[in-house]
């Protein structure tokens, strides 16, 4: 006895039910417009997927009582909204009503600004070659010999120029003050 005989499944190489194969047919037509519905109501493509095929599940079931062709969309749709009012309903509240406020730690953004401008003043206290060195490394983003070439110096001039401007900045008061309360 053939299995689709016994549990009535189908299986390789039988012959399609005119209610799968014109349901089949409706899914291929109308699956890019229904996702597109789905994605609406979801914001998420894949949200929208799991969506439309639960409503699509749904669809099928009932796919014998839905005579009006021209109902089908609207079929669906309300499949649709109707599963996603049941997730609504199924996720539980993540806040809870409270009398007392808790503490709560609020990030200053001002702190990285107020950096840059302690930053900024003990750059500007360097000797002229040391900040512009400084600047062409580490705000330009230069490598030492394009440095080198556009200061008209040698390499190792470069180089020590930049060592003596970073010890110079690590021992700046403002700097220290800000690195140990930062």
């Amino acid at each position: 006895m053939p299995s689709e005989a016994k549990g009535g499944g189908h299986v390789a190489g039988t012959k399609q039910t005119p209610r799968y194969e014109e349901f089949s047919s409706y899914v291929a037509e109308r699956g890019p417009a229904l996702l597109r519905m789905a994605r609406s109501i979801t914001g998420s493509h894949n949200d929208a997927e799991d969506l439309l095929q639960a409503a699509l599940v749904k669809t099928f079931l009932s796919w014998d009582r839905i005579s009006d062709p021209r109902a089908r969309d609207g079929y669906v749709r309300r499949a649709m909204v109707n599963a996603r009012i049941s997730e609504w309903r199924r996720s539980r509240l993540d806040v809870y009503p409270t009398d007392e406020i808790p503490e709560q730690r609020v990030d200053d953004p001002t702190w990285r600004s107020d950096l840059a401008d302690v930053v900024r003043r003990s750059i500007d206290k360097l000797p002229d070659r040391q900040r512009t060195t400084v600047i062409l490394r580490y705000y330009e983003d230069l490598t030492e010999v394009q440095i080198a070439e556009r200061m008209g110096v040698t390499l190792g001039t470069v180089k020590s120029t930049l060592s003596r401007a970073v010890h110079r900045l690590r021992r700046d008061a403002d700097l220290i003050i800000e690195r140990t309360t930062g």
